[in-house]
């Protein structure tokens, strides 16, 4: 078996692994409250201009300038998983009005969190905050091409604590070196490390972090012991957190053999 540590299985060949016979497991809503937070620090960094204005400071600068207010403005999460949703509650909690676009809409979720789901182009038009949770797949990857991308306002931030894949990573550079929005906050990218070359290092309307969003020791802790428990529940024939469980019963019986 796998265990991964963390929820996302994309550099694991599933189709591989199940016609093996081996049994994937994950470690799913460990860092939801952490990959929130982030999120949120990520888009009231930008929305401040914090790390433009601290620069300023050591400088020696005194330089004080309009920033956005997000209290009143309207928040896109893209995605309504456990960490979607974290969001939208954080959002909300800054007094931010919420709407969300996913592959499969709940009204469960949307009515017991009070935010509507809308099209993809309408929330990216109508968001001053694009925030996006989702996993990479087919479906998703190249998600916000750049025509997706143009839709968005001028003065709209965008926020990816998700996988870097499912963004064009070149127009989004384009866009935000032509101001043509106003700024993101990004935790991940298309390839990681990110290149020391990358022009988005030399954009000062950007908040880059290096795909630690989840590095919490609250979340590593949840995180690992998960993972271990993963194995531990595999070794005695009741995995949990299967991704694969069309694989459990050869993976179980290829254990047998072994012991």
């Amino acid at each position: 078996m796998i265990s991964v540590f963390g929820a996302g299985v994309d550099n694991v060949d599933l189709t591989a692994a199940t016609r093996l016979g081996i049994l994937v497991t994950n470690t799913p809503n460990t860092s939801t409250e952490a990959v929130a937070e982030h999120a949120l620090a990520l888009m009231l960094t930008v929305a401040r201009r914090l790390t433009a204005i601290d620069k300023r400071m050591r400088e020696g600068k005194w330089e004080r300038g309009l920033v956005t207010q997000l209290n009143g403005k309207t928040l896109g999460t893209i995605g309504t998983g456990a960490i979607g949703l974290q969001m939208a509650r954080l959002g909300k909690g800054i007094g931010m009005k919420v709407q969300a676009w996913t592959l499969h809409p709940s009204k469960e979720k949307a009515d017991s969190e009070g935010f509507t789901y809308v099209k993809l182009e309408e929330l990216l038009k109508t968001s001053d905050v694009v925030s996006l949770h989702l996993r990479i797949s087919e479906e998703t990857r190249g998600l916000l091409n750049k025509d997706k991308l143009a839709l968005m306002k001028p003065t709209a931030i965008l926020v990816n604590t998700a996988r870097g894949g499912l963004i064009d990573q070149e127009a989004l550079t384009e866009m935000l070196r032509t101001n043509r929005i106003a700024g993101a906050g990004l935790d991940v990218y298309e390839r990681e490390p990110l290149d020391p070359s990358s022009p988005l290092l030399k954009l000062e309307n950007v908040v880059l972090t290096p795909h630690s969003a989840g590095q919490t020791r609250e979340a590593l802790d949840k995180g690992l012991n998960m993972a271990v428990d993963n194995i531990a529940a595999f070794l005695r024939g009741s995995p949990t957190s299967a991704i694969n469980p069309e694989a459990l019963q050869k993976a179980l019986e290829k254990r047998s053999a072994q012991i």
